[in-house]
């Protein structure tokens, strides 16, 4: 077994491991497990390799900030790296990321500067700009850049391809990437096109982003938006060299998601959802083939980052990711029914201070009171702040004495119409189908509902 003197020794020389029961029809299939590494990602590469060539260059000293634009993982073999030798490190990252990531690099010390992810390049919160403009105006700072860092590509061609070569005994047909920053799939056509010419290179792509159409078409069209976390563009980045690109596959949310799922419950790896995205379109690449072929993609990062996302099937379900029977009546608004074992409540003699850290790990604002089976009560944030307010002490007061008990039923005929009138009133609404309780309608639920309707509109 290996033995490190630092963690920053135990980057790179990742197992591949073999596929057995994904469908890749003629085709072997193996996966690059890059979630091995030790900040969890296959971009602690990239970033050890950016770090120390800024060393050699002098652009680093003890001390230095670090600032940079990262979709998430990027950022965390950075802050991984910054950590070990000494570095301060501020990140600009879109709001869509995993709260995990966010919450891993804070315990690495990065610092997070929130931003857009709805916006282009050239507005002045889009990460990448925002990053350049920190920064600028930073004492004894160095803009890492992954983007345009010749130090990305570099790690792959130096690093990942050779171990890829020699782990398939000098036998690879094809390799899949994705594009974040271009360094992957410019770093292994690089090597491939020296010691393999006839090894084709093949881009997955999120739908929403630009570059598949590039590839096809070698024209940039409009981005649109999409949930994989990583990969993905609205532009070509300047280290991306896409020249060797044999094949193209755009893989959307939906079977991105699936597929990562698939993997974990079929394989028994637990991969991020860019990972899903790029074993998608290996498994296409796979299955439309007329030959036998050696394969390769990578598990980019680890699930556990995601475990609040696609590996949750209330968010699959609240983003319409997990598709549920529709049943013509307000039950379709449910995200969370009763009957399924999925509301959290509390029953009437619970202490305050249980309602509080269960309305705290489900980010929920209100509970419904249950007793044997009924709804007696529902308690709010606003019944509770009333009820402690005085003293800490009185979170040991029953639920029962702080509870509203004027509850009002909807029935699952009603309109939405009437749902909206009661949720305006900031009433909870209780739904009851045959007599039975059925689930809670709250505000997000009916949004999520419209949103799913808005999707399927042509």
């Amino acid at each position: 077994m290996q033995k490190a003197d630092t963690v920053l020794e135990l980057i790179g020389n990742t197992p591949l491991l073999k596929t057995r029961k994904l469908d890749a029809g003629r085709c072997e299939l193996f996966l690059k497990l890059e979630n091995q590494n030790p900040g969890g990602s296959i971009k602690d590469r990239i970033a050890l390799s950016m770090i120390a060539a800024a060393e050699r260059d002098g652009k680093v000293r003890q001390g230095s900030t670090l600032v940079e634009a990262t979709a998430g993982n990027t950022g965390l073999g950075l802050a991984l790296v910054a950590a070990q030798k000494g570095y301060k490190l501020v990140l600009v990252i879109p709001d869509k990321m995993s709260q995990e990531k966010i919450s891993h690099l804070r315990a690495l010390g990065a610092t997070i500067v929130m931003t857009r992810s709805d916006v282009e390049k050239g507005h002045p919160e889009y990460y990448q700009d925002l990053a350049e403009k920190i920064a600028r105006e930073t004492n004894d700072s160095f803009y890492v850049n992954q983007f345009g860092n010749p130090a990305n590509p570099e790690a792959h061609e130096k690093g990942t391809a050779p171990e890829i070569w020699e782990q398939m005994e000098r036998r690879v047909d094809a390799v899949v990437c994705g594009v974040g920053s271009g360094g992957t799939i410019t770093g292994l056509s690089r090597f491939f096109e020296r010691v393999s010419p006839k090894t084709e290179m093949v881009l997955a792509d999120p739908a929403g982003s630009v570059l598949a159409g590039y590839v096809k078409t070698g024209k940039l069209g409009k981005a649109g938006s999409w949930f994989v976390e990583g990969i993905g563009e609205d532009f070509v980045p300047p280290i991306a060299d896409l020249s060797r690109v044999a094949a193209a596959h755009t893989i959307d949310d939906g079977e991105s998601f699936a597929v990562a799922r698939d993997l974990l419950r079929l394989e028994g790896v637990l991969a991020g959802s860019s990972s899903g995205t790029l074993v998608a379109a290996a498994l296409r690449y796979c299955r439309e083939s007329r030959e036998p072929k050696r394969v390769v993609t990578f598990v980019c990062d680890s699930g556990n980052k995601y475990l609040s996302k696609m590996f949750n099937d209330f968010w699959m379900s609240d983003q319409g990711f997990l598709k549920k029977t529709s049943l013509g009546d307000l039950r379709d608004l449910v995200g969370r029914p009763y009957g399924e074992g999925s509301v959290c409540s509390v029953r009437p003699d619970d202490p305050l201070l249980t309602a509080f850290m269960r309305m705290r790990l489900y980010d929920y604002s209100q509970l419904p009171v249950i007793s044997d089976g009924k709804v007696v009560g529902i308690l709010d944030e606003s019944d509770l702040l009333r009820a402690v307010h005085e003293g800490a002490s009185d979170y040991r007061k029953p639920v029962r004495e702080h509870m509203t008990r004027g509850l009002v039923t909807v029935q699952a005929q009603a309109s939405l119409k009437e749902v909206a009138a009661l949720l305006d009133k900031d009433l909870a609404g209780l739904l009851y189908h045959e007599g039975k309780f059925y689930g809670l309608i709250t505000r997000v639920d009916l949004l999520n509902y419209l949103r799913r309707k808005l999707e399927v509109q042509p």
